[in-house]
């Protein structure tokens, strides 16, 4: 008797074990998806290329033309961009750098000869954002020179005579007298390696530049803060030549204070919010707007003034604001979440979900220090369990080769290294 009932048991934790076994097999091309729902276990079937998709800080896009690759961008019908308004803040940063000057103008002409000499450290060439900061500068200060019916953003080498293609001599006229402004040099701060935007090349740069003409240098300007606090710590800071940045990194804002002379804030914690809210949306299976125009459940809403959507682009952009000696104690955390969107998600109606995230570059001063942190503080806010990828800043392989199952994961972020290579992770979902 004793036989026939263990025999009967056994049978049964059989049956159970084969049951279990066989209900995630055989899925035909699509993964099964397991999500903690906050109160169990919850099991999905999503096809890779039906998931959710946001390419961030870096649009896919001709890295020769800037035009949009709207194939990644029409990837599936909840694939969108989160970047920030490139061109309202390279307008900004030109204007914050002409303002300054025209306020110091008795002071900032060191050598005395008239002409405002100011030195120019360019990200990447290729990518949308630097050539945006690189143009607006120009523009701002006079330079520009226009190719295709646009300001070049090419690198001008060393123009200390003012004769160079890529640019030309501005003015500003200040209490009466007439001082030419001049981009004295300017290169792309890519280093042997490949990586571009680069904060050690910039170091290097700046000192070449200053022993070949140190005291016409008047002004410093790059197109990010990495770039920008390289070159203050490595000279500028020590010789008294404001240096102007990008991206308000908390090292760059704290360092106006000795004598930094202003960066842009891209509105960080409104892009990381955007990031992942986009995901949690469409996890959600709700209208893409939902506590980005409208108010979710938590009360979480954007206004308007901080960024826009363009449907035709299926972009969202935050907008920029300037960083001066003004307002910059207002922005010395630079990793503090916004707080119209700072409240927390019930977790039984938006259950956990599990995101795949890379940034293009651990090593990117912006995204590491800035960035990163504010995406963690938010997906606990928004019940997302994200694994965060570190590139090497250089190939794409470095990233995609580490999405080998894709099936792991309910929605991805995607930090491209070169704007061009959307395909590169596109083909790996499409498999």
């Amino acid at each position: 008797m004793k036989k026939k009932i263990v025999a009967i048991m056994m049978m049964a934790v059989l049956a159970l074990s084969t049951a279990a076994c066989g209900a995630d097999g055989g899925n035909s091309g699509k993964d099964t998806q397991t999500g903690n729902t906050g109160g169990g276990t919850s099991t999905s079937t999503v096809a890779n290329k039906d998931k959710p998709l946001v390419w961030f800080n870096r649009q896919p896009s001709n890295s020769s033309t800037g035009e949009l690759d709207m194939t990644a961008l029409n990837f599936n019908k909840d694939t969108y961009y989160v970047g920030f308004d490139a061109n309202q803040g390279a307008e900004l940063q030109g204007t914050m750098v002409k303002d300054y000057i025209e306020k110091n103008i008795d002071k900032i002409d060191r050598n005395g000869d008239g002409v405002i000499g100011y030195v120019l450290a360019i990200g990447d060439i290729g990518h949308n954002d630097s050539i945006a900061r690189t143009r607006g500068v120009r523009k701002a200060l006079g330079t520009a020179v226009d190719k295709n019916g646009e300001a070049d953003s090419a690198p001008a080498g060393t123009n200390t005579d003012g004769k160079a293609s890529q640019v030309q001599d501005g003015s500003i006229e200040v209490g009466g007298k007439t001082y030419v402004i001049r981009e004295l040099a300017s290169q792309e701060m890519k280093n042997s390696a490949g990586a571009t935007w680069d904060a050690a090349t910039a170091g290097n740069a700046i000192g070449t530049w200053s022993s070949s003409f140190g005291d016409s240098i008047d002004v410093v300007v790059s197109n990010n803060d990495g770039m920008g606090m390289s070159m203050f710590n490595a000279w500028s800071k020590d010789n008294g030549v404001p240096t102007f940045g990008y991206d308000a990194n908390s090292d760059a804002v704290a360092a106006i204070a000795e004598g930094y002379g202003g960066t842009i804030s891209q509105h960080a914690d409104v892009q990381a919010y955007l990031t992942l809210r986009v995901l949690r949306n469409a996890l959600d299976g709700v209208d893409v707007d939902t506590g980005i125009g409208t108010a979710d459940d938590a009360g979480n809403v954007l206004s308007n003034d901080v960024y826009v959507y363009k449907e035709d682009e299926r972009s969202y952009y935050s907008l920029n604001v300037a960083v001066t000696s003004d307002n910059y104690k207002d922005f010395t955390d630079s990793t503090v979440v916004w707080e119209p969107v700072s409240k927390q998600l019930d977790a039984s109606a938006h259950p956990t979900k599990k995101v795949w995230l890379n940034i293009y570059n651990a090593s990117d001063n912006f995204l590491s220090s800035t960035y990163q942190p504010l995406l963690q503080k938010y997906d606990d806010l928004l019940n997302l369990d994200v694994e965060y990828i570190g590139g090497d800043g250089q190939t794409e392989s470095n990233i995609t080769n580490r999405l080998g199952n894709p099936g792991q994961y309910d929605a991805f972020a995607i930090n491209m290294v070169k704007t061009d290579n959307a395909a590169s992770y596109t083909a790996l979902l499409n498999q």
